[in-house]
């Protein structure tokens, strides 16, 4: 997933602001979920910024990502599947222009299968009104920026797809899902990242979301699940270990490979010591910022 990457979100808040133009080093869901699952990819990632050829999956997950943020700011009766469809087009042609490496992924294919892509975007979209009418919903906020500092000093930062509070005050986050990644370890991820979401939303806003949903669009299925204060509060120290844990690494620069199935998947194997490779020469914790998630992380 390519580290700098342009940012197409639109709504944005914060509790911590840049001092001296550096922005604090900071925890994000997909970094942390890295580190859990193998911190040399953390590495890879978060300090070597090693450069990653985004899928063409990922691409579609964006583009689709953007058009939802888009349908929620037309009037609630033109929020239809034909509208949505309509706004495939000119967001990709938006979105090429803006990352035109991107379309270096289509280089080798012809204007039909560059269609089939599209079509395939325009399905999930398609699934999406399937599990809700967004007629019926006027959001909060959509691709909104979090960031709260805990007591004991971690910052955490992410975006949300979107944010829906009712009129009586509960909270509602809302995660689309457009990846293809294995149904059990995808969702044991996309649970710890809205698990992450609901702790930075209590500590900015005092109130314990009462519903965080999964709405997966291949298979036209959502996930509900109600966290409990108790259970943010135990999540909330489990990422407070994992950013010591980061710590203690990045003072000595012992980033140490993690082998699971999702090495199958990762774009750095061949610098990789688990697979015969060799790492570059650490370069030391980075500044200002390795939590910072680029639009391809958030679209999963």
């Amino acid at each position: 997933m390519a580290e700098g990457a342009i940012d197409t979100t639109t709504t944005s808040t914060a509790t911590a602001s840049p001092r001296d133009g550096l922005r604090r080093p900071a925890l994000s869901p997909s970094r942390a979920s890295d580190f859990k699952q193998c911190p040399l990819l953390y590495r890879f990632r978060a300090v070597d910024r090693l450069p990653e050829v985004p899928t063409k999956a990922q691409v579609r997950g964006t583009l689709v990502h953007s058009v939802l943020e888009q349908l929620f700011a037309l009037p609630r009766q033109e929020r239809v599947p034909h509208r949505a469809r309509e706004l495939l087009a000119p967001t990709w042609e938006r979105l090429s222009t803006e990352c035109p490496e991107w379309t270096e992924l289509f280089a080798q294919d012809s204007s039909a299968a560059v269609r089939d892509w599209l079509d395939s975007a325009a399905r999930l979209v398609d699934a999406y009104f399937e599990l809700e009418d967004p007629r019926r919903l006027d959001p909060q906020a959509c691709e909104l920026h979090v960031e709260t500092e805990l007591r004991s000093g971690v910052l955490l930062r992410g975006y949300i797809d979107r944010l829906d509070v009712a009129p009586t005050g509960e909270i509602r986050v809302v995660d689309y899902k457009t990846g293809a990644a294995p149904r059990q370890i995808g969702e044991a991820k996309a649970m710890f990242q809205m698990k992450f979401y609901a702790v930075v939303l209590w500590r900015l806003r005092g109130v314990v979301p009462s519903q965080l949903k999964l709405m997966y669009l291949t298979d036209g299925q959502a996930l509900a699940y109600t966290p409990d204060e108790p259970e943010l509060l135990r999540f909330e120290r489990t990422l407070e270990a994992i950013w010591e844990a980061i710590l203690r690494a990045g003072r000595t620069g012992d980033f140490r490979p993690s082998t699971s199935k999702l090495c199958d998947w990762c774009s750095h194997q061949a610098l990789c010591p688990s697979f015969g490779g060799t790492p570059p020469e650490y370069p030391g914790w980075p500044e200002p910022d390795p939590g910072e998630e680029s639009v391809l992380d958030r679209a999963d």
